[in-house]
């Protein structure tokens, strides 16, 4: 990509659906896209080119940071990113050498410390920030803790000090009627962290023992900041990321992309791709809440969201970017309340494309797709490639 790479005055806009594939509902036998009325988002199917696109390989569940990282091109194997060092970069907090970044989620746990929610109801984020303050400031073995809020249940804990590695276990058992798990260290060198990390947890626990539902910790995703080559670098490209939720502003950032100041609603993420469009010429739009709605295993909302989404789509459309793409980061069927390993649906538009026979956006639609089945890396450079931004590989 570096050697092929050039520019040109053509603009690509990426929209992620986070979270965009489903599963049939059991008692219709059609999935959240099949269920809702999408009639922009199929007409976008049935004048480009369509797909499904594989996050990481068949068969593996992605995160969202590498099934993100993909969608931008970089291999999600080789630069997969922790969490921590994601959520920590979103919210602006600066890691330093040596720093170990972690995902937080307040939880609620009975009197057997036994998860019963592992995100604490979704709490407020006013509510998020007053326990933050309870947390922050402990040290422990010289080992400083910081606490920040990020939205809800989530925060982000920084522990910074000598002698750390972030080659630890998560304490997340990712389900509920179990016990957080003991954080364990995964090489000799991570034993200091492993420790600190579990004394953080049991002291967070007697200190918010009366804040029920958010009366727990689960820790998750240690990581140290990493260095990838830009966007810029790689692509020749003026990036620019439009997202609300700290985690994928944090990503977009260490890909080398300036980020937006945007509202919390969908139409003001439109609104400042509006505002911006004449100034960059890379676009990574990113929607979270049909994820969201996914994992709460909630059908009719997220077939509700991506019908939000698809009245809101003229904003983007009317802009009549060069390139459009239309995919997710990952399946999140209501019917597994989490992310699957699911072929993700995905559209191509552009003036280059050849199209196919799909006329709709959906799962069982774009699997007749004329992209057939790929991997969302190599999403990228059929974007740039309609751009006309890559030269001819060899002589």
């Amino acid at each position: 990509m570096k050697e092929l790479s050039i520019t040109s005055p053509a603009k690509i806009v990426m929209l992620v659906i986070d979270g965009l594939g489903g599963l049939p509902d059991p008692k219709t036998g059609r999935t959240e896209l099949e269920t809702a009325r999408i009639p922009h988002l199929d007409a976008l199917a049935a004048g480009g080119i369509c797909g499904l696109a594989d996050p990481i390989a068949p068969g593996i569940t992605p995160g969202s940071g590498p099934g993100h990282l993909a969608l931008f091109g970089y291999d999600p194997v080789t630069c997969n990113i922790g969490r921590g060092a994601l959520e920590a970069v979103g919210i602006d907090v600066e890691l330093q050498a040596g720093d170990v970044a972690a995902r937080g989620n307040f939880c609620t746990v009975d009197e057997k410390s036994i998860i019963t929610d592992r995100r604490a109801g979704r709490i407020s984020n006013d509510k998020c920030a007053e326990l933050c303050k309870i947390l922050d400031g402990m040290s422990f073995d010289g080992v400083k803790v910081m606490v920040y809020p990020v939205r809800e249940h989530r925060f982000v804990i920084i522990f910074r000090g000598a002698g750390l590695s972030a080659e630890v276990s998560e304490s997340d058992p990712s389900r509920t009627g179990v016990v957080p798990l003991d954080i364990t260290d995964l090489n000799p060198e991570s034993r200091k962290m492993a420790g600190i990390a579990n004394k953080f947890a049991a002291r967070a626990g007697e200190l918010l023992a009366a804040h029920h539902p958010a009366n727990m910790v689960l820790l998750r995703g240690f990581a140290k900041k990493p260095h990838f080559a830009t966007m810029q670098e790689v692509y020749n490209l003026n990036p620019l990321a439009i997202a609300v939720y700290p985690m994928y502003r944090g990503l977009a950032r260490l890909v080398g992309m300036d980020v937006a100041r945007t509202g919390t609603t969908l139409e003001d993420e439109f609104k400042t791709l509006q505002e911006n469009y004449s100034k960059y010429d890379f676009f990574f739009l990113h929607v979270k809440w049909t994820d969201t709605a996914g994992e709460d295993g909630d059908f009719a909302r997220k077939v509700k969201v991506l019908e939000q989404i698809d009245a809101a789509l003229p904003a983007l459309t009317n802009l009549n970017p060069d390139v459009l793409v239309v995919t997710g980061d990952h399946s999140t069927p209501a019917f597994l309340r989490g992310h699957s390993w699911h072929p993700v649906p995905v559209i191509i538009c552009a003036k280059y494309c050849r199209t196919d026979s799909v006329k709709s956006f959906s799962e069982s639609a774009c699997l007749a797709g004329g992209l057939g089945r790929i991997l969302s890396v190599q999403i990228m450079a059929l974007a740039m490639a309609n751009a006309q931004k890559l030269t001819k590989f060899g002589a």
